[in-house]
């Protein structure tokens, strides 16, 4: 059984400029337990389809349901969902304690089961020995706690998160997060969380939806969305840095790179489309590749990462550790036919069928 069903939903609204599609008829399917990412840049309708799932804002078409019941018209209170805000959205008069519990007093569940329900959320966020501060009394990362204990003390089996970690520094994030997905494994919840920042969605995620414009540009696991992805927004969206994307151009061999000579690396006719490369999937080599011009080198400690010219177009280039190179140097690169992509003219993936055995990267 599905926990959450978005089927063909839709969210329009009309303006003295026309009619404004933040939704555009999108359709996917949630597993119980899972964890969920809805990805995308700002404007492109993830946080409006979460705000659709809690029903605070009304579908302009399509259907959603929540655990195989239709609540495409219910108000928040009957869709059985708790939720964290990008704000954290506590009361400042309140102590941690009220905060938690104000949702529990609205509901007018018994003051016994309430006591029990803290005790397991504060034990569980390490808030125990916070209760009686105020909000004002707390770090940033105490005031998460507080909010996401005020979403797990209602048990409800759909957690929904909007942005909650923006407002934190990257470190506080970075563990934030490890905290959030271990709470979601350990209480089996089915959580959707809306960011733009692709890292989250990458290593907390057992799924990502990726939206541009109001519609889903894949639906995927992470390891789908980088190996495989289906356009290139995907390509360039998922990724640091993201994926090289070198313009082909016809020859009658096939495609080669735009500005380069040798051998072709795609057999069928490509024109206007173009080749993918991750960075860390390209290999300086002594002589023997496709010569490229050095522009900059950032030494990151652990690696490299090079920005070079190929042919007049610009292609990054992650390596292990520290190199010997400077600005205006020319160097050789290299990579396995199995770490490229092609997209056609129209962005969309093109999946090649018959790669040459080798590539001879020459210009």
């Amino acid at each position: 059984m599905s926990a959450i069903a978005v089927e063909n939903v839709s969210k329009h609204w009309t303006t003295v400029d026309g009619q404004v599609r933040a939704v555009d008829g999108i359709s996917f399917t949630l597993a119980e337990g899972t964890f969920n990412v809805l990805l995308g840049p700002s404007g492109c309708g993830k946080s409006t389809t979460l705000r659709l799932i809690a029903g605070l804002e009304t579908a302009t078409g399509g259907r959603i349901t929540i655990g195989d019941r239709d609540v495409t018209n219910l108000p928040p209170a009957q869709r059985n969902i708790s939720m964290v805000f990008q704000s954290y959205a506590l009361f400042p008069h309140l102590s941690v304690r009220e905060n938690i519990l104000f949702g529990l007093r609205v509901r007018r569940v018994p003051p016994t089961e309430r006591d029990a329900r803290l005790a397991r959320a504060a034990d569980l966020l390490g808030l125990t020995p916070l209760l009686a501060r105020k909000p004002s009394q707390l770090s940033g990362g105490q005031q998460q706690r507080v909010a996401l204990g005020r979403a797990i003390i209602a048990e409800a089996p759909v957690c929904l998160m909007d942005e909650p970690l923006s407002n934190l520094d990257a470190q506080l994030r970075a563990e934030m997060r490890q905290e959030i997905r271990a709470l979601q494994r350990k209480l089996g919840i089915t959580m959707v969380y809306v960011t733009h920042d692709q890292v989250e969605a990458m290593s907390m995620a057992d799924r990502v939806i990726l939206m541009n414009s109001g519609r889903i540009a894949q639906n995927g696991t992470p390891v789908d969305l980088y190996e495989h992805p289906a356009s290139t927004f995907v390509a360039r969206f998922i990724g640091t840095p993201p994926m090289n994307l070198l313009a082909l151009e016809q020859r009658p061999g096939g495609a080669v790179i735009r500005g380069t000579e040798g051998s072709a690396i795609y057999p069928a006719d490509c024109a206007g489309g173009s080749l993918g490369i991750r960075p860390e999937h390209v290999a300086l080599v002594a002589n023997r590749g496709l010569p490229a011009t050095v522009e900059s080198v950032e030494y990151l400690g652990g690696d490299s990462l090079l920005a070079m010219t190929v042919g007049g177009q610009r292609i990054a280039v992650r390596v292990a550790g520290s190199v010997a190179l400077h600005a205006g140097d020319v160097a050789s690169l290299t990579w396995v036919p199995g770490a490229q992509h092609f997209f056609a003219a129209d962005g969309r993936r093109h999946e090649a069928s018959a790669l040459p055995a080798a590539a001879t990267l020459t210009a």
